[in-house]
């Protein structure tokens, strides 16, 4: 049964992963959604051993792109060589060539590079030199962003940002379970040793099993109800796009799945809603707001079917 396998999954993860269960719930329904996941907080509080995690749990190839600020796009999607041999140019691809790509610290790296991922992430192929090549799939991007006041950032564009289903933020563990982490083993070492939790197929099951969940009318007027608040309520500046709209209903038919229901209920919309679209809104008086705060102004001011 699906059900049983996204637990075991979420049980597995949450071994390395100490005190967050929430975060690691939201980020297994973004891959089961087929979406692309943000992650941002400070240096040191697990970003990248979540990105680790969910590569192995799920059998994926996995490739780490560390990004710096003199990075360019061909060092993201690969480069045409001249071969001697042949006498012509050879394509070597790039890292972007994984089925789960980690893309740290995207926002060290300026615009340029930062652009080589927009075609990966939405399109699941690249171009270059002319041609067009697939990318192995499932295809899925997580990256991870420091906060833009820290220095050395360039911040990602509202139309790359539209690009992640979700973004996360991990903030610090609690006391209980950073005890847990300096009496334990060393996280690496735990990772080096996880074995894959699924076996070939057991993957597609799930994103089957999460696109048959049942969204009824009921439950789509309150995500266009949702919808219009965010782009004509006077409390927004910024609203939710048609693809924002399509990702918040795959993001709750995920988490639906992982609660073990066949059918999605508003308070799923209403659990993924602040990591959907936390990133996409923004306030009418353009003050920074956490996406909890901003997510429940837009709760509240839409009344429940």
């Amino acid at each position: 049964m699906p059900i049983h396998i996204a637990r075991r999954l979420i049980d597995s993860a949450s071994r390395i992963i100490l005190g967050k269960d929430h975060a690691l719930r939201l980020a297994l329904a973004c891959v089961l959604a087929r979406g692309h996941l943000l992650i941002e907080d400070i240096p040191g509080v697990g970003k990248t051993t979540l990105a680790h995690v969910l590569a192995r749990l799920l059998g994926l190839q996995f490739q780490r792109i560390q990004f710096t600020s003199d990075m360019l796009p061909a060092d993201i999607v690969g480069v045409s060589i001249y071969d001697q041999r042949d006498g012509a140019f050879r394509f070597h691809p790039g890292p972007v060539f994984a089925q789960l790509v980690l893309a740290d610290e995207i926002n060290r790296a300026t615009p340029k590079a930062q652009s080589a991922l927009l075609e990966a992430m939405e399109e699941r192929q690249i171009s270059a030199e002319g041609q067009t090549w697939p990318l192995p799939q499932p295809f899925f991007v997580i990256a991870t962003q420091n906060p833009t006041e820290q220095i050395g950032t360039f911040p990602l564009p509202e139309s790359q940002l539209d690009r992640f289903l979700m973004r996360l933020s991990l903030g610090y563990p609690d006391r209980a379970a950073e005890r847990a982490l300096l009496a334990g083993e060393d996280r690496r070492d735990l990772i080096a040793h996880l074995p894959a939790e699924l076996a070939p197929g057991e993957l597609d099951a799930l994103f089957a099993a999460a696109r048959a969940i049942h969204a009824g009318p009921r439950l789509l007027d309150y995500i266009q109800a949702l919808l219009a608040e965010s782009r004509e309520g006077a409390a927004f500046s910024l609203g939710m796009s048609p693809r924002a709209g399509l990702g918040l209903l795959a993001a709750a038919r995920a988490w639906a799945l992982l609660a073990g229901r066949d059918h999605v209920l508003p308070e799923d919309v209403q659990a993924v809603l602040p990591a959907v679209a936390g990133h996409r809104l923004r306030a009418a008086d353009d003050a920074p707001q956490p996406p909890e705060a901003l997510a429940r102004r837009l709760i509240e001011a839409v009344p429940l079917p």
